[in-house]
């Protein structure tokens, strides 16, 4: 492509059909804001800079979106008041240099691919208006392509302006055009409201380039998910499921199987290895890795982690990394119905159970914590096993400290170590201790409160007839 490329992104719109106070194009798909979706897309194309018209909640929008990765500049403009197609992309004329072509996409067309707008833009080829239009089996409502006998472009028909024999055309405008600058700048300054809705139109564009004796061309698909837009909650469900049916696809072309394509959510970048199995219904959240040879379970939701080769995630596990990330390390056993939370770490052959919560802890080669357990804010040992019901009390109300468990511990069930605390390697906690104090390697430390016998409780007190 010898001509730079910048990207128009129309995000104006208040989406009133929505019913939502979030704007329309920060509603989510896959994890991400519509519109991030769309700008995204522009950098795949090594856009030059990508300007995004805003409107409707436009300082809420400007802080939600980011800058793509690449080189890509981000820029934003304002509409206001919201006067039609044509008016916002004038808003971007003065951010747009003459010497490029110009792709206009909307910010609530997700799922446009790549391949699909450069072959938009080849058509284009800096010289020539080219629009993207659908093949569309049934439609009713929308504007009809006009081609003449050499397969150009003659004009956009609206549906109620349509002839008998225009309505029987199938082909649509998208929405979607690429455009010389410079012709576009002309076209723009010639627009005006003479109309209905009383509103600038884009697509008076077409009409312009006509008369002016230039080429309007089309690149037709028929895969209408492309131009879907989201105009609806309903919509948004329906391009939501083909969204993930697409990240399925993909994953399956790589060899990961999947139980049921159909129940998989991927809300943000899920990278697998070979051998991975992953069953139904989980979701993936920020960015996770899995490694070779992973399973896991039904009904997990695994966010922001990092899952190391051989390991088994049983199903109903959560595991949310946040900001710190988690780490499972080789042939870990988690689960089922585990929580692994920020900063938790787990080395080799690692065994988390049943209702076992860890936090920002580091669990060496081996360790054990089998069922109904919290480890928060711990440094623990090799081969230690942790018993059922023990926790670590790490926060003092103030301050939160470290406990220390070294190599070989077997911690009995109901203890609770009080940090800061170390138990030194070896030792022994006898179960139901509450441990305030470090103890020296090998020890066997048994601390508990007043025992209270069935007989010191108070007796129910009968009533007098």
């Amino acid at each position: 492509m010898s001509f730079p490329v910048d990207v128009v992104v129309m995000a104006a719109g208040k989406g009133t059909r929505m019913k939502s106070l979030r704007p329309k194009v920060l509603h989510r798909l896959g994890g991400r804001a519509l519109a991030q979706h769309v700008i995204d897309t522009a950098a795949r194309l090594s856009a030059r800079s990508v300007v995004v018209i805003t409107g409707h909640g436009a300082e809420r929008v400007e802080a939600s979106l980011q800058a793509p990765a690449g080189g890509t500049e981000l820029k934003y403009v304002r509409q206001e008041p919201q006067l039609g197609t044509g008016h916002a992309v004038q808003q971007a004329a003065p951010a747009l240099p003459d010497d490029g072509v110009t792709l206009v996409l909307s910010g609530d067309v997700p799922l446009t691919q790549p391949e699909t707008l450069q072959a938009l833009l080849d058509l284009c080829a800096g010289e020539r208006l080219a629009l993207l239009t659908l093949d569309m089996p049934n439609p009713t409502g929308y504007g009809r392509i006009v081609r003449a006998a050499d397969a150009s472009v003659q004009a956009i028909v609206e549906h109620k302006d349509a002839s008998d024999a225009q309505r029987t055309i199938t082909e649509i405008y998208s929405g979607i055009m690429a455009v010389p600058t410079r012709l576009l700048k002309g076209w723009l300054a010639r627009l005006d409201n003479q109309n209905a809705q009383s509103e600038y139109y884009l697509t008076d564009v077409v009409k312009f380039a006509v008369t002016d004796g230039l080429s309007v061309q089309a690149h037709r698909i028929a895969d209408a998910v492309q131009v879907a837009g989201v105009n609806s909650p309903l919509q948004l469900a329906e391009l939501e499921r083909a969204y993930q049916r697409r990240v399925a696809e993909g994953l399956m072309e790589q060899g990961t199987r999947l139980a049921d394509p159909a129940r998989l959510d991927v809300r943000g970048e899920l990278l697998c290895g070979q051998d991975v199995d992953i069953d139904v219904n989980c979701v993936f959240e920020g960015r996770v890795v899995l490694g070779d040879g992973v399973r896991i379970g039904a009904h997990c939701v695994i966010a922001n982690a990092e899952i190391e080769a051989g390991a088994v995630i049983h199903p109903f596990t959560h595991i949310d990394g946040e900001k710190l990330g988690v780490r499972v390390g080789p042939g870990a056993l988690i689960g089922p119905f585990a929580r692994l939370r920020p900063g938790a770490k787990l080395g080799p052959e690692v065994h988390i159970g049943n209702f076992v919560e860890v936090k920002n802890s580091t669990l060496a080669a081996g360790a054990k914590a089998n069922h109904l357990a919290y480890l928060g804010d711990a440094d623990v040992g090799e081969r230690v096993n942790y018993g059922a019901g023990s926790i670590t009390a790490n926060y003092d109300g103030a301050n939160k400290h470290r406990t220390v468990i070294e190599a070989d511990v077997h911690v009995g069930s109901n203890c609770v170590l009080v940090a800061p605390v170390t138990i030194g390697a070896g030792g022994t906690v006898g179960g139901g201790s509450t441990i305030t104090k470090s103890t020296p390697p090998g020890a066997l430390s048994v601390a508990r409160g007043k025992q209270i016998s069935v007989a010191d409780w108070p007796r129910p007190v009968k009533k007098k007839p």
